[in-house]
């Protein structure tokens, strides 16, 4: 409980540096005004949109636990499953891992059977992100590398897990490694169970999901802009903004994306969104992050 105290703190300190970085940027005064201005009713939509994605989330993390034969009563598995998100502020989101634990505690399922399922996650959640960012992708000027990167790594992660002959030899050179030959066998069923979360049907299904859940976000993005008197922006802009600088964030591995996420939000608000000039930006971009990561963060504590 102490280490998972001083998380939270050292992430909350994080993103308190990062936000009152932009706003010294972004003239402090101006930001205050322009929160002081803001619509905090929308907020509240905002929050029940985010809501939905983790609702949604937690669709496909329960499916995955099917997928695999594991049965978990939905009441425990949303508890697990919630539980999960007092890690997400790490690089990538790994330590939602800490699920795979919590089902061990609580239903002794070794935690090398259902942790593959948090790489499922994490690679449906890019895939949906970067189809997200295509609607915007030809419409908007905006440097592509960082989503080629991020499909250039999906290629790579699906060839590595679903061609055989390729895993085997890659786990066939861990065996000869000798810090990591003792847990092969462990390497081996985890590429089993990653390879069944990726068969064709749960990989199109996880994706699916992804979309649905991230669109969620991108739309409660787009309602808190237009929760400044003179702001707004359209909900492809807005989408196209949310997901590809979410994609840029995660790929950073920087936790929870802080400083990346909200630097490419703040830029690209000004260009593509009426009425969005640096302070209504910050502004904008701060009480995003509080009603999608930083209300993640406090639920999993609550």
């Amino acid at each position: 409980m102490k280490k998972l105290l001083g998380r939270v703190i050292l992430g909350i300190a994080a993103g308190v540096a990062i936000y009152v970085g932009f706003s010294v940027w972004a003239d402090a005064r101006s930001v205050g005004r322009a929160l002081a201005e803001f619509q905090w009713l929308i907020a509240f939509g905002a929050l029940g949109l985010a809501s939905l994605n983790y609702l949604v989330r937690f669709a496909r993390w329960h499916y995955y636990l099917k997928v695999l034969g594991i049965d978990v009563p939905a009441g425990h598995s949303l508890m697990v499953f919630l539980g999960g998100f007092s890690l997400t502020v790490t690089p990538g989101k790994l330590g939602e891992v800490v699920k795979a634990f919590l089902l061990r505690e609580s239903h002794g399922i070794p935690a090398t059977r259902t942790a593959p399922i948090i790489i499922a996650e994490r690679f449906t959640d890019l895939v949906g992100l970067l189809l997200l960012a295509c609607v915007g992708i030809f419409t908007f000027k905006a440097d592509p590398r960082f989503l080629v990167v991020g499909a250039g790594l999906i290629g790579f992660g699906l060839i590595l897990v679903s061609v055989a002959s390729i895993a085997k030899f890659f786990l066939r050179v861990a065996a000869r490694v000798p810090l990591v030959s003792k847990i092969t066998p462990k390497l081996e069923e985890a590429h089993t169970t990653t390879a069944a979360l990726l068969r064709p049907w749960p990989l199109f299904l996880g994706v699916l999901l992804s979309v649905v859940s991230w669109f969620f976000e991108c739309a409660a993005f787009w309602a808190v802009v237009h929760g400044f008197p003179g702001a707004s922006v359209n909900l492809q802009a807005a989408t196209f903004i949310y997901a590809s600088m979410t994609v840029a964030g995660a790929l950073s591995f920087l936790p929870g994306g802080l400083g990346v996420t909200e630097a490419g939000m703040l830029a690209m608000l000004g260009q593509l969104g009426s009425g969005c000039g640096r302070s209504v930006a910050a502004a904008a971009t701060f009480v995003t992050r509080l009603c999608t990561l930083w209300f993640a963060d406090r639920k999993s504590v609550v």
